[in-house]
């Protein structure tokens, strides 16, 4: 046995550990919680909590928290000690189940959306039984749910945990329905692909753009960026492989199976890919490993950039959310199988896939908006900000030879009559993928590519598994009563291509062509910022579906909506405020020293040679007194919209900020870029982009 297989997981309290340390039948109780979806027995928690305490402790612990995660996009922890004093002034290590079952972390500073006043403090943390504990540093965390006084979600585990409930319920029932009486659950599965920037620590530390922001609000284009596709899957730099080393070590302690990495197309780019777990899981181990790779790369006088664009003229983040349906006795739902039953019963679940994209386009949208993630998404870098699906040559062609009741004739051009049970098979991976879909089938899963690289995926998870869980239902609905079931089964299939083909898109997302047959021809939506499409999460639709699936109260859904555009609005005026700051105290005064520079020359030079032309200072002169008065007066324009927004009222403050705030920025960045070409390095008021990008090499 390899040394990894010895030490992975040793750092986490998972199935192994518990199976040395409890007995039998609190081992097999707790069992059933984790993997069939029991109620917890709170009888069991007193000699769980001992149990973990004793093995978190013979490993260096000292603390344990409830580790959460509330609506800010990232984790939240409160330590306390194992410590419990003795009458003879010494001390015990002692941790109770009503400690691990449940904690009270103050609520009153965490985003509510209105759910909590600010005087009301109180709040709870519940531990999650299907999440393992770990041990971080010297701490043991407690994978928790969090919730207001009121028992409403102030989290983002809650409602994922309530979607994949509400998919596992219906899936089942469609399952039945193909006399599957083996199958008792049905978990949805993500793998998440994570885009990340490394750069260097020296020169990230004099950038208040990149401290504050995440991205750099000023930087003209270097002589190179990504044009001769160099970096991408190139050779790994050393130091940027001794962090990889450092950092997969540490992920597979803690049981994260992070399997792939390489370099990205952009400069100091760079992928990390875990293997499928539960959406649940995966979750809470991409936020585990945005957390490691910002920590351990400081290890490395690295810094680590999640922003979905911190560098313009090149590719920015995203994270690539790989999304499936597999049973407890290890069927993946999406995988076409080999016989003619199978495929029925796939096409049904890709079918349903179809229906709930269309469906909740908007939802869907909307789970991956962000500030960050608006610089991305329709950037030609990116999929457009238009929900689509891509099947693939293949398999749109078995979905249209249903819809039009034909045969299918397929790659081997074997003919293939479609009847009630003659379903075709096909081959996997039978065509090329289209990097431009936000939504593509490949092979037996679904690639959702357009969540950004520093959000948390429990948002996108969240929606797709409670749009597919609602469609489950309606067909469920329909077919439980069936005289008939295959052939109802069938007309149903075909009767929902014919409904939602229009998501249905095999080509260049790319193409403006696309935008105006998408939006024109097919009716399809084009949220193209965040400020456009949040404020769907409370259409009556959207809301009712939800709600009918237990998701989200209505209540908790108008709170999410103030909570992200409150969040949309704070980080454009923390960009616009920063920009401010470094025009005045950075640019401004730079460009008159260059000025001063010049002018100092045309005297020196007139005094040495009156005859001197000084034709070339002279226009510098004259060119950067106009850059001068530009940025002047941009810089006043842009405060002016900075005192129009207020956050007391996020709806209009978001457009107040999209149609406004935005532009002002932008051209504020030209002419400040503009400048930038022309200073020489020795004044240049902070780093430059070939500085940041090739900083490592």
């Amino acid at each position: 046995m390899s040394d990894i297989a010895k030490y992975y997981g040793c750092d986490v309290f998972d199935s192994r550990a518990m199976k040395s340390v409890l007995s039998t039948e609190v081992y097999n109780k707790l069992d059933q919680t984790i993997h069939e979806g029991r109620q917890l027995d709170s009888s069991i928690a007193g000699e769980v909590a001992i149990a973990m305490k004793n093995w978190a402790v013979s490993k260096g612990a000292t603390h344990y928290t409830h580790w959460f995660q509330p609506m800010t996009g990232i984790t939240a922890e409160k330590h306390d000690s194992f410590i419990n004093p003795c009458g003879d002034g010494g001390v015990i290590m002692d941790f109770s189940g009503k400690e691990l079952i449940q904690g009270e972390p103050d609520a009153s500073s965490f985003p509510s959306g209105g759910l909590r006043a600010t005087f009301e403090a109180r709040g709870y943390t519940a531990w999650d039984p299907t999440s393992f504990a770990f041990i971080k540093g010297k701490t043991l965390c407690i994978p928790t749910a969090f919730c207001a006084y009121s028992g409403d979600a102030l989290d983002n585990k809650t409602p994922l945990l309530r979607s994949m409930e509400a998919l596992n319920t219906q899936a089942v029932r469609v399952l039945r329905l193909f006399g599957n009486e083996t199958v008792n659950r049905v978990t949805p599965m993500t793998g998440a692909e994570q885009e990340y920037f490394l750069i260097d620590k020296a020169p990230y530390e004099k950038r208040r753009d990149l401290i504050f922001t995440g991205r750099t609000l000023f930087g003209a284009k270097p002589p190179k960026g990504q044009e001769l596709d160099d970096h991408y899957f190139g050779a790994i730099n050393p130091r940027i492989q001794a962090f990889m080393e450092d950092l997969d070590e540490t992920l597979w302690r803690l049981g994260i199976p992070a399997k792939t990495e390489h370099n990205e197309v952009a400069p100091s780019q760079y992928e990390l890919a875990s293997v499928y777990e539960s959406c649940n899981i995966a979750t809470d181990h991409n936020q585990l490993i945005m957390e490691l790779m910002q920590n351990i790369a400081l290890n490395h006088g690295l810094v680590c950039i999640l922003h979905e664009k911190p560098f313009d003229y090149v590719n920015g983040s995203g994270k690539h959310n790989n999304w499936s349906m597999q049973t407890d006795a290890g069927s993946n739902l999406l995988s076409p199988g080999k016989t003619p039953s199978e495929n029925a019963q796939f096409l049904l679940f890709l079918t349903a896939v179809i229906k709930a994209v269309d469906d909740y386009q908007d939802l869907l949208r909307l789970s991956v908006a962000t500030a960050g993630n608006d610089h991305r998404l329709g950037a030609s870098e990116a999929p457009p900000a238009i929900i689509s699906i891509f099947l693939g040559d293949e398999l749109s062609a078995i979905l249209k030879a249903i819809e039009n009741n034909s045969p299918y004739v397929g790659s081997k051009r074997k003919l293939i009559k479609l009847g009630v049970d003659m379903i075709p098979d096909f081959p996997r991976d039978s065509t090329d993928r289209n990097r431009t879909s936000p939504i593509a089938f490949s092979g037996n899963k679904f690639e959702f590519r357009m969540v950004g690289s520093a959000d948390s995926i429990a948002s996108a998870n969240i929606i797709l598994n409670s749009a597919v869980a609602d469609t489950l239902r309606e067909f469920a609905d329909k077919l439980e009563d069936s005289k008939n079931f295959e052939k109802d089964m069938h007309q149903l299939i075909r009767s929902t291509i014919k409904e939602h083909k229009r998501i249905l898109f095999n080509g260049n997302g790319y193409d403006d062509e696309w935008v105006k047959e998408a939006t024109e021809e097919r009716g399809l939506l084009n949220l193209r910022t965040a400020a456009d499409c949040i404020p769907y999460l409370v259409h009556s639709k959207n809301v009712e579906m939800l709600e009918r699936m237990n998701v989200f109260s209505e209540k908790e859904l108008a709170s999410r909506c103030e909570i992200k555009l409150d969040n949309y609005c704070k980080c454009l005026l923390i960009e616009a405020s920063t920009m401010l700051d470094m025009v005045r105290r950075d640019i401004l005064p730079s460009v008159c020293t260059m000025m001063d520079e010049f002018s100092n020359t045309v005297n020196n030079k007139k005094k040495a040679v009156p005859s001197a032309s000084c034709r070339y200072e002279s226009t510098m002169i004259e060119k950067l007194s106009g850059m001068c008065d530009e940025i002047y007066d941009r810089t006043e324009y842009l405060e002016s919209i900075l005192d129009k927004a207020d956050l007391s009222d996020t709806f209009r403050c978001s457009e107040v900020i999209r149609d406004e705030l935005i532009p002002a920025m932008e051209k504020l960045r030209k002419v400040c870029d503009e400048t930038e070409e022309l200073c020489p390095k020795r004044l240049l008021p902070f780093p430059v982009y070939e500085e940041l990008l090739f900083s490592v090499y």
